[in-house]
């Protein structure tokens, strides 16, 4: 995708992928190059929409994926986390999706995956945008604002700042509709005016509607609107099963069955010429209740000694040390957490590529002066500053498989 350079950036050494054997685990203790790398310009979800784009001549667009066939309708329906290693683990319970995985059967279906974190606001902005974390500015749950000093949570936009400051391109939809083609999005009415959709998923019409059953028939409806069409449309409670209640409780099975159902609903209602791509913006891994696997910042000495702020999630930790103490907090916590997760610098995580290919000057400041990403089924939760995330069963924003790998399915008509 083209976008606008910006005045200076903090550039990887290398944008390769890395190869499959990059998902093993690694030598301890953990090197920040040996995090196995979202796949940034080949095949993450950055890559979806310019890719769909391209194939409808929408200008400036580069078809990344080089898999995917254009076709001049297209809708992805993102269904939020659902990973490609829960998907498969289940198939009993999501049928319909399951033959679309089976390449015996002439399913096409493989992973993507997200990019880092493997978070939604981080994903959501990457699908809509086509830019990786590093270029957009959303890179976690909670960052802080530079400007101010605070905690934001960027998934839910508090505190307020101007959304169009914080993440300043243009979206997928927003350049398809300005070339003429019909751009939509299908999800809950409570999305309609959010500064997350303002900044990740706008342009061309928005269509608020409260039931799964009538999203997938707008959706339909709205691909057959236009010669060219681009459609999105979002289910959210698969996750929130996730992390209520674990990725293989009875609940979350249940709304696999019920997702992977309306799945097959939109499929069953592509008109001619439409490709539909089911996608997720990030997996989930269950963590066990005790203090092996969940360890807390609130109580810990050694890990609260020299910083000023603690942001991301359990998995994905962004630390803000006060001033001066960036080394002494970097050295402490590989000494504690060296051989459970990736602890980087700042500088170390940017020239790994974590964030993607290149950081931009305006979102240097929002990364952690020490990035911590989990490689096992450890968290380091904040009892006291964060309640209720503390006590979820089900968590992601790593680059464990089990967090990374999204599904790409695709149905054509």
């Amino acid at each position: 995708m083209s976008t606008p350079s910006p005045p200076a950036a903090h550039d990887r050494g290398s944008s390769a992928v890395p190869a499959p054997a990059a998902w093993g685990r690694h030598p301890e203790p953990l090197a920040p190059d040996s995090a196995p790398l979202p796949a940034y310009g080949a095949g993450s979800l950055a890559d979806l929409l310019p890719t769909l784009a391209a194939g409808m001549g929408v200008p400036g667009m580069t078809a990344a994926i080089r898999e995917l066939t254009p076709a001049d309708r297209n809708c992805v329906f993102l269904i939020d986390g659902l990973g490609w290693e829960q998907l498969k683990a289940h198939p009993e319970d999501a049928p319909f999706m399951t033959s679309l995985m089976n390449t015996s059967r002439g399913g096409t279906g493989r992973p993507i995956t997200t990019g880092y974190p493997a978070t939604t606001a981080t994903s959501l902005a990457s699908v809509g945008t086509g830019l990786p974390p590093g270029s957009h500015g959303l890179p976690g749950y909670t960052v802080r604002d530079p400007d101010t000093g605070e905690l934001m949570n960027q998934l839910r936009w508090q505190p307020w700042t101007e959304p169009g400051a914080w993440q300043p391109y243009p979206t997928v939809f927003q350049l398809a509709d300005a070339a003429g083609v019909h751009a939509a999005q299908v999800s809950s009415p409570g999305f309609e005016n959010t500064p997350l959709t303002k900044v990740a998923l706008s342009g061309g019409t928005f269509h608020g509607r409260l039931s799964g059953e009538d999203r997938m028939d707008l959706a339909a409806e709205q691909l057959a609107a236009g010669d060219r069409s681009l459609v999105y449309t979002y289910y959210a409670e698969v996750d929130g099963a996730g992390h209520r209640f674990g990725v293989d409780s009875d609940t979350w099975r249940g709304q696999l069955m019920y997702v992977d159902r309306l799945v097959q609903r939109l499929a069953e209602q592509l008109p001619p010429r439409s490709a539909l791509y089911v996608t997720a913006d990030h997996g989930m891994i269950d963590v066990p209740f005790d203090e092996q696997h969940r360890i807390d910042f609130d109580e810990d000495w050694e890990l609260r000694a020299g910083v000023a702020l603690l942001g991301g999630e359990g998995r994905a930790r962004h630390v803000y040390a006060l001033p001066g103490a960036g080394s002494d907090v970097l050295t402490c916590w590989r000494e504690v957490l060296g051989e459970q997760f990736w602890v980087a610098s700042r500088d170390e995580a940017i020239a790994a590529g974590w964030f993607g290919p290149q950081v931009e000057e305006r979102v240097y400041a929002r990364i952690g002066d020490v990035v911590a990403a989990a490689r096992d089924d450890v968290l380091i939760i904040a009892s006291e500053r964060e309640p209720k995330e503390s006590a979820m069963v089900g968590n992601h924003g790593s680059m464990t498989p089990a967090e990374q790998l999204v599904p790409l399915l695709e149905v054509r008509s």
